[in-house]
């Protein structure tokens, strides 16, 4: 496929910035980024493919128990539904946060604008360490409306995904399932930790799921420090 992909700087080309009166040099160095937009998009799209042909991932053993928001005990089978993939976020919100985690608050802010599109095809759900209950309280304090809570039973998931800190709180966990069969397999999993992180800067996973982010970084003064 990479073979017959328009070079780049030709596709580049015959763009037109808006608005008359731009320099040369604004033309030029405007030029120069379109090229590496254009080949952005093209990694994204390959790193995409790349994940799709994952071989199947391990099943999962452990016999996880949940709470859903009809505060049933459920395994993780059950989180599913009707499809064939799960998509969770494992957000920071454990027993002794007074307040979730703002970025996470964030996150879940954007997810939640297209939950009602994402869940046509993929499960979507996100688990908490707290109640149902509490979750829900602060989901109706924002306004979200299209978002599934869950309730972990035990620490046993989040110890099991390595979020669960000494102190009692957490890290937040993207994490992706399939249906195998009766079986259930982990698809993908963020996996960027502090300690992959480039100096300045927090870990980041590709494509970055936050638009406060994708946003910013279209700004002059880009994330601030």
């Amino acid at each position: 496929m990479a073979d017959t992909l328009i070079p780049a700087a030709r596709l580049a080309a015959g763009a037109k910035t808006p608005f008359p009166g731009a320099s040369a040099a604004y033309e030029a160095a405007r030029q120069a980024l379109r090229v590496e937009e254009i080949e952005f998009g093209r990694h994204q799209s390959r790193l995409a493919a790349q994940r799709r042909a994952l071989p199947p991932g391990p099943v999962i053993a452990k016999d996880y128990r949940f709470m859903d928001e009809q505060a049933f005990e459920v395994g993780l089978r059950d989180l599913f539904g009707d499809k064939d993939t799960l998509v969770t976020y494992f957000w920071m919100y454990g027993p002794k946060r007074g307040r979730p985690c703002p970025m996470c608050t964030n996150l879940l802010g954007a997810l939640n604008g297209n939950a009602a599109d994402i869940k046509q095809r993929v499960a979507l759900k996100v688990l908490g360490r707290s109640s149902v209950e509490r979750q829900y309280a602060f989901a109706q304090e924002r306004g979200w409306r299209d978002l599934n809570f869950v309730q972990t039973v035990g620490d046993d998931y989040a110890s099991d995904l390595g979020v669960l800190l000494p102190d009692g709180s957490e890290y937040p966990a993207l994490t992706v399932y399939r249906r195998d069969g009766d079986a259930v397999r982990l698809f993908w999993a963020s996996e960027m930790g502090q300690d992959m992180a480039d100096p300045g800067e927090d870990p980041r996973d590709a494509p970055g799921l936050g638009v406060l982010w994708s946003v910013l970084d279209l700004s002059p003064g880009g994330r601030g420090a």
